[in-house]
């Protein structure tokens, strides 16, 4: 009986220390924002505004803290057409044991409707979003060392709106910021391949996140982000391009294109299941690990401003 308890104690003990994402949430969450209900979630559209709906009530199941009512932070901009478009940021946060903080992120909007086609982005990015939403479901249990503050970002294919108005108007101290995490299509590759943009620009970042991949199926690769290697380099090609022109840390998690992207059949039914769930636990192990090391790139930080 003893031997009995023993073992049931132990198995409820690196259940609830397991570094992992809970699965069936995981792909209910992408499952349900990639639906035909929001219609493509382009800003300014009900879809979108209902994608919001959706992603503030999973905040506050995951304990989020909020600055403002409900999460949301209304900016405005000018598309090519100059007409005025109106976006939302939703963001909430765990407060640390210190004030510093580690911005971690993921676009919700996509490109909508055209030609009566709906255009659902379960890949780009419900995945993010939902990645996001189970990182969430994890700190609210396993408090983290420093400040995470949670970003879905609005009108990313709109060019980086959401990001640039937040990174204008922080919620928080600019300085503070010591780390972006960036996560923006994780869930469809053949080949088992996650790649991590940002370890060029600061190397250190490389040895905290490399084996965080060990025992998930998957391979953290690094590359996508060489000044003047064109459309190779990925720095400026999703949200965290305006932390990168802030010279702030930055991961970005991201599979390399593929036939899917920017099409209709960009589905549920079409992303890779088990490789999403395996990518969505290296990201979290990846953060983990970032947040224990962060002195290290906070002072990696400090040392590279002193020799430019």
């Amino acid at each position: 009986m003893k031997k009995l308890l023993l073992t049931v104690a132990l198995f409820s003990f690196f259940c609830a220390n397991a570094q992992d994402i809970d699965r069936s949430s995981l792909l209910r969450d992408i499952e349900t924002l990639s639906s035909d209900l929001f219609a493509g979630r382009k800003t300014g559209t009900e879809g979108n505004k209902a994608a919001a709906e959706y992603i503030a009530e999973r905040f506050t199941e995951a304990g989020l803290k909020s600055f403002q009512d409900n999460y949301r932070h209304p900016f405005s901009f000018k598309n090519r057409k100059s007409e005025l478009i109106n976006g939302t940021n939703l963001i909430g946060y765990i407060k640390g044991k210190t004030d510093d903080v580690i911005v971690i992120s993921a676009h919700y909007d996509h490109v909508g409707v055209n030609n009566s086609m709906i255009y659902n982005g379960a890949d780009d990015n419900a995945s993010g979003v939902s990645v996001l939403l189970g990182i969430a479901e994890y700190f609210k249990v396993h408090k983290p060392r420093n400040t995470l503050l949670f970003i879905a970002f609005d009108a990313e294919e709109m060019g980086l709106q959401g990001a640039n108005s937040f990174l204008k108007e922080p919620v928080i101290s600019r300085k503070s910021i010591i780390m972006n995490v960036n996560m923006d299509m994780v869930s469809h590759n053949d080949k088992s391949e996650l790649y991590a943009v940002g370890t060029y620009k600061t190397p250190i970042l490389k040895g905290i996140i490399e084996d965080a991949d060990d025992n998930t199926g998957i391979n953290i690769l690094f590359g996508h982000d060489i000044p003047g290697s064109g459309k190779d380099d990925w720095t400026m090609q999703s949200d965290q391009g305006p932390f990168a022109k802030e010279n702030i840390p930055f991961i970005y998690f991201g599979v390399e294109d593929h036939d899917d992207y920017h099409k209709p059949s960009d589905k549920f039914a079409t992303i890779n299941q088990n490789f999403f769930h395996s990518a969505s636990t290296a990201i979290l192990r990846s953060i983990i690990k970032i947040d224990k090391d962060s002195n290290k790139i906070k002072a990696n930080t400090t040392d590279s401003l002193k020799t430019k």
